[in-house]
């Protein structure tokens, strides 16, 4: 066995060294390997192809819970949705200046990728909509800045107003495979995520999606996840694992294993090659002390600082990790 993996991991690798994407097969079986020895190979081949196309730069990025709860939607891990009872601070669209001291606070933390979040399933206020805009206009002329957002489902339109006052990128993950979707969410279907990850792309937007792992899914619907991410083209892939909130529909649901995660982190950079594979919610819970080891399984980002409705790392801290790796971030050459 060691050696038919060995061998596995090499054809992979020389596969993915010249874009040639690990198959179905190919990410299941990734996901299967068992031995510790294997797994750590697996790494260190996966390692190898981050390396290949990004080089030792490693892309941090920060967000703002711009607008907080009392969300429509019924996503079963969200402590944000008006449908569980939960500890989640509710509040409405902060303003121009709320949200722009929180980007010059990310510039001072070495983050030059910022992004507006705001929860719901969208932004229908236009009112809302216009002092996002300004405030989008504001970061542009930032330096040093990327102004990106996630604001849910929007129209063509917006997306194209977004594109206009000076956004990179816009965020909207698909969340899980689409086998496993309903499962997780009942208020909007998988393929209107999918159409508004296309929307973005249409108007000009680089596009973030990706989703949230041990939600419950199979190791498949993982692979499924992925395939279908790669099937939309998108930039950059963030991975979030479920850190369980009290409340939510899965409050109980167990912690990924975190050579699971590792593995996982590795079948995305095999899939996707050349894509951004980034570490965003959830990896302090579940990987713990090997938080290092998601960029040496692949990871070329991370999302630092805190997250939506849970605190996250110090970005001092991660951008030491980042160092002591021998890796460089990339962070503002002026603040």
């Amino acid at each position: 066995m060691l050696f038919t993996n060995e061998r596995f991991i090499q054809d992979l690798t020389e596969k993915a060294l010249t874009v040639q994407p690990a198959t179905r097969d190919e990410a299941e079986h990734i996901l299967s390997i068992a031995q510790q020895s294997d797994i750590m190979l697996l790494l260190a081949h996966a390692n190898r192809v981050r390396q290949h196309f990004h080089g030792d730069t490693i892309d941090l990025c920060a967000i703002v819970n711009a607008k907080s709860g009392r969300c429509s939607e019924d996503c079963a891990f969200c402590a944000q949705s008006a449908h569980f009872k939960t500890a989640v601070q509710d509040y409405p669209l902060m303003s121009v200046d709320e949200i722009i001291a929180a980007a010059r606070n990310c510039l001072k933390n070495n983050t030059h990728r910022f992004s507006i979040v705001t929860s719901g399933k969208g932004v229908s206020a236009a009112e809302d909509f216009e002092r996002i805009c300004a405030t989008v206009r504001q970061l542009a002329d930032m330096q040093d800045m990327a102004p990106c957002a996630s604001l849910g489902i929007l129209s063509g339109g917006q997306f194209v107003r977004l594109k206009q006052a000076g956004l990179k990128r816009y965020h909207h993950n698909l969340e899980t495979a689409e086998s496993f979707y309903g499962s997780i969410c009942t208020t909007h279907s998988f393929s209107r995520r999918a159409a508004t990850v296309r929307a973005a792309r249409e108007a000009g937007l680089e596009v973030c999606s990706g989703g949230i792992l041990g939600l419950g899914e199979t190791p498949g619907q993982r692979v499924e996840l992925a395939l279908a991410l790669r099937e939309l083209d998108v930039d950059s892939v963030p991975l979030n694992f479920l850190n369980p909130i009290a409340g939510t529909r899965l409050e109980n649901q167990p912690l990924l294993p975190p050579l699971d995660i590792l593995k996982a982190i590795a079948m995305f950079r095999f899939v996707m090659p050349e894509k951004e594979i980034r570490v965003c919610g959830g990896r302090e819970v579940n990987l713990r002390t090997l938080q290092p080891f998601m960029y040496l399984a692949g990871a070329n980002g991370a999302m630092t600082g805190n997250y939506l409705t849970t605190a996250g790392r110090d970005p001092a801290t991660d951008v030491r990790e980042i160092l002591d790796l021998g890796l460089v971030p990339n962070i503002p050459q002026q603040v």
